[in-house]
């Protein structure tokens, strides 16, 4: 069994990426019983920030629960003692990114990845390139191939990006957040 330093390491840590003080959560589950993804998960929200709580952090590290997090903050504004859960569960994924953790929703990912590049690329969404890399890469070549020609004909998707007119900042903004995480991950501070 872990020492009581060791159970609070992971609760602290968490505490310090999303900065919100997770003792306020009393455990009431308003934040479970309004989340609209919570049928696919495998542990509810209010369990997650429970065993944050207990220094859980392998059973917090290793759920699903995370990853499918939708970061819609209907938990946030449902919950009395006003704790962001959606911050939290983003710090969870990011302590998961420190400590090297497998990631159990491997496609989640690489749809976040995907849309930040398209993002970054861009300066908005590009649907079609989006569907197709995300297609392509996770291996569901034919997913979605009757509806596309639909949503083309409908207007619905673009066969074209569309640019932002401040790109060059937005690159900037990318160029200063990825220069930062460089230092933090050399420098070992997280």
């Amino acid at each position: 069994m872990k020492d009581l330093s060791q159970q609070n390491h992971c609760r602290q840590k968490i505490e310090a990426l999303s900065q919100e003080n997770l003792s306020l959560c009393y455990q009431c589950g308003e934040c479970s019983a309004g989340c609209p993804i919570i049928s696919f998960m495998d542990v509810s929200p209010n369990q997650i920030i429970r065993m944050i709580q207990l220094g859980r952090e392998e059973e917090v590290l290793t759920a699903r629960t995370p990853w499918l997090c939708a970061s819609c903050i209907t938990c946030t504004t449902r919950c009395p003692k006003e704790v962001d859960l959606a911050k939290v569960m983003d710090a969870v994924r990011q302590y998961a990114a420190i400590k090297k953790i497998a990631v159990p929703e491997r496609e989640t990912t690489l749809l976040q990845k995907l849309f930040m590049k398209n993002i970054k690329s861009f300066g908005r969404q590009f649907e079609l390139l989006l569907i197709g890399k995300f297609n392509l890469l996770s291996g569901h070549f034919f997913k979605d191939v009757l509806l596309g020609p639909v949503m083309l004909r409908k207007g619905k998707l673009k066969l074209l990006p569309t640019f932002t007119d401040n790109l060059k900042q937005l690159k900037q903004i990318f160029a200063r957040a990825e220069a930062e995480e460089k230092i933090e991950e050399t420098t070992g501070k997280q």
